[in-house]
């Protein structure tokens, strides 16, 4: 998730600074954050874990806390390693935990605390730099006092300060005493040239315990007595409880409550049981009667023609540039028409949607795998009736997110709330079931679009109108008065309104129709759909005039697109694409500048059964410094397969009813479809790093798409692609 203009990049001022240092017993607790009032601790008192960020104990081991959620994208292992990086830590004595939700926790650029929008190692960099090295300087100078020697005779490396005569001392050992200094005005930060620990490739931290079993996600939180709830939806969104016979399963054995609760919008029967199968028997016996008037039942062939209706009329504009009559002057047989069908997605992660929750009337206390940690808490806190202050949020491990542990409205804390408050005292974790989780929501918006393209004598475009027609992500919420301009949401219409390439007359609007279907943010965002319909289209041009797909997007973006030029670039040297092909195997080349990372892929495909079969993936990602490679590559090979879903899955509504329910219906690339290899090659750079989570998701299905034109001689655009 992003929004359209340029946040600070996350400078820590020495007062910020200032603001967050306290002193813990027996080490040095050193807190990092935005605007949060002075912390009043005297030496000696006891850390204040919503605080702090590092604590160096006197063993000198150092914990960092990570104020963004782990949901596999290795963030767990790559912000510690920024601070380490300038602290001079010994690594093999670093360790991370997960930052419960708070005010010291509040992150850049939404001022929220917040996992989203690959932002985490972006606007995270600069400050974790500074960071480190403050708390650096700061061991040095306790040293320097130790010894009676100036600080610039003192030199640090692997957790030890050691000074001109031989003296030596580990972080643990000058913790306290550095506590009580000042902070340095100024510090000199490393050269990246002197980095041993950022840019190395290394293991994640939570890769052991989550190969041997032992890490504990959010479905595992077992607390003593807790009772588990599962909620009975209504069958179309927004529909609500007109009646139901709670008798019939409450004497089912395990069945301690049945009670109807509100959601966010309309209403569902919560059924409270000891046990996860108690409480799933016992609401498949509910016998539940639904009042849907005032409900619109959305059907995806009516909203198809809907979509298509408006999609041949202007809607509102959000990028015009150059001469609004160039289509109309351009020849018919230099001219392309366009139209494109993209259908609802899910998020569907691994683990499904849930959340653990004690009331007591005063305080609450939740344990949720959370995208927005601050968010959720004060949702939890306005349900409950109580300030944010008395809801502790522990943030867990998550496995997966893909933007659905987000939404703005917090549903999932909002209906735990409610059950919680009926069985007050009692620790209760709600739990969807896959099910639930596919048929609650929250999907990538369905879109059309038609675009229309004017193609110049050198057989460049030259005129470009691109109409989008898709669900507002924001529009209704919180956030619409801030980031909605002239009817424009900018996540819809992402990747296409700020594409690189350069074409001179270009105009891009869309349509926010109304429709009773919850959407919401996935991986990548606007991009999935723009990314798909600008790389295929851009891909149809260079076929029409015989160019090479490479070269063609190479001379079509604009001379400042340096990023996607030097992932375009490496991507030709490193793939295969145009020689070494299998007979009946084609290649197809897709590019994007995503927020600045520039990102190209080529796709090796053939046709099994006449189904796509995609055998090699080659990544050239242009990211900045690469904090841990390793990661890097990690994120860009899930991306890919995650990608790779928009070829084969789809959410569909009949009569208001989602027709899928699991993975039988939703259908995501199975480990059987996954390519035999996905290379990553990382252009080498010392910029400040960029984001690296999503970038690679909207690539692939366009090189796919891409490679089976050449295949088959025909335009796919619409999608799924089930055989061709």
């Amino acid at each position: 998730m992003r929004f359209a203009y340029q946040p600070d990049k996350g400078h820590l001022s020495r007062r910020t600074f200032l603001r967050a240092s306290a002193v813990a017993a027996g080490g040095l607790l050193v807190s990092l954050h935005f605007d949060l009032p002075a912390l009043a601790q005297d030496a000696g008192a006891p850390p204040a874990p919503a605080d702090a960020y590092v604590r160096i104990k006197p063993d000198g081991r150092i914990v960092i806390a990570v104020r963004h959620i782990e949901m596999g994208q290795g963030v767990l292992t790559s912000l510690p390693m920024i601070v380490a990086e300038e602290l001079d830590a010994d690594w093999s004595q670093v360790s991370a935990e997960l930052a419960p939700a708070g005010d010291a926790y509040k992150a850049p650029p939404l001022g929220i605390q917040s996992t989203s929008g690959s932002w985490s190692v972006r606007y995270g960099y600069q400050q974790h730099r500074e960071f480190g090295a403050r708390i650096r300087a700061m061991l040095v100078g306790a040293a320097a006092d130790r010894w009676k020697v100036r600080p610039d005779e003192c030199r640090t490396g692997a957790g030890v300060v050691h000074g001109p005569n031989g003296q030596s001392a580990g972080y643990g050992e000058l913790a306290d005493d550095a506590s009580r200094r000042p902070v340095p005005e100024q510090v000199v930060l490393k050269n990246p040239g002197d980095f041993r620990i950022v840019g190395k490739p290394t293991r994640r931290m939570d890769s052991r315990p989550k190969t041997d079993g032992s890490q504990k996600f959010a479905l595992d939180i077992d607390l003593p007595g807790m009772k588990i709830a599962l909620i009975a939806r209504p069958p179309v969104f927004g529909a609500k409880v007109k009646a139901f016979d709670a008798q019939a399963v409450r004497s089912m054995d395990g069945v301690r409550d049945v009670f109807e609760i509100p959601l966010v919008k309309g209403s569902a029967v919560a059924v409270v049981a000891d046990r996860f199968w108690s409480a799933k028997q016992a609401r498949d016996q509910l016998k539940i009667d639904w009042d849907f008037s005032g409900v619109e039942r959305a059907d995806s062939h009516e909203l198809r023609a809907r979509y298509q209706a408006l999609a041949k009329t202007p809607g509102n504009v959000a990028l015009s540039r150059g001469d609004k009559t160039a289509l109309s002057r351009t020849e018919p047989s230099k001219r392309i028409v366009a139209d494109y069908e993209l259908p609802y997605l899910a998020a569907a992660a691994l683990e499904c949607l849930n959340m653990t929750l004690r009331y007591d009337g005063d305080r609450a206390e939740a344990w949720i795998p959370s995208q927005f940690a601050t968010l959720d808490q004060g949702v939890l806190a306005q349900a409950l009736g109580l300030d944010p202050g008395q809801v502790t949020l522990h943030v867990v491990f998550a496995g997966g997110g893909f933007g659905r542990r987000s939404p703005l409205d917090g549903n999932v804390p909002f209906e735990a709330a409610a059950i919680a408050k009926r069985v007050r005292g009692t620790p209760v974790k709600l739990i969807y079931t896959r099910e639930d989780d596919m048929r609650s929501g929250y999907y990538r918006p369905m879109t059309t679009h038609r675009v229309e393209i004017g193609i110049g004598a050198d057989g460049m475009p030259w005129a470009w109108r691109h109409v989008a027609v898709g669900q507002s992500f924001i529009i209704g919420t919180a956030m619409e008065k801030t980031f909605i301009k002239d009817g424009v949401d900018p996540l819809v219409i992402e990747g296409a309104v700020n594409n690189k390439y350069r074409i001179p007359n270009f105009e891009v609007s869309v349509h926010h129709p109304a429709v009773n279907v919850p959407v919401y943010t996935l991986r990548s965002v606007g991009h999935s759909q723009n990314t798909f319909v600008m790389e295929t289209l851009i891909d149809e041009l260079a076929v029409r005039a015989k160019a090479d797909p490479i070269a063609y997007r190479l001379k079509l973006l604009d001379p400042e697109a340096t990023k996607v030029r030097d992932a375009l670039t490496l991507l030709e040297e490193k793939s295969r694409w145009r020689n070494g092909l299998a007979s009946g195997h084609a290649a197809g080349i897709a590019c994007a500048d995503y927020w600045d990372t520039g990102i190209a892929c080529a796709a090796e495909v053939s046709l099994v059964d006449n189904r796509p079969r995609v055998h090699r993936v080659t990544v050239a990602i242009a990211c900045g410094l690469p904090v841990n490679p390793l990661s890097i590559e990690a994120q860009c090979q899930g991306a890919i397969g995650f990608g790779l879903t928009q070829l084969t899955s789809a959410i569909t509504l009949k009569d208001g009813e989602v027709e899928q329910s699991n993975f039988d219906g939703f259908r995501p690339p199975y480990m059987s479809d996954a390519p035999a290899a996905i290379d990553v090659h990382i252009v080498p750079s010392d910029d400040a790093p960029l984001g690296v989570g999503e970038p690679a998701t909207p690539v692939i299905s366009p090189a796919v798409v891409n490679a089976l034109a050449s295949l088959t001689g025909k335009r796919y655009r619409s999608l799924p692609i089930d055989t061709v």
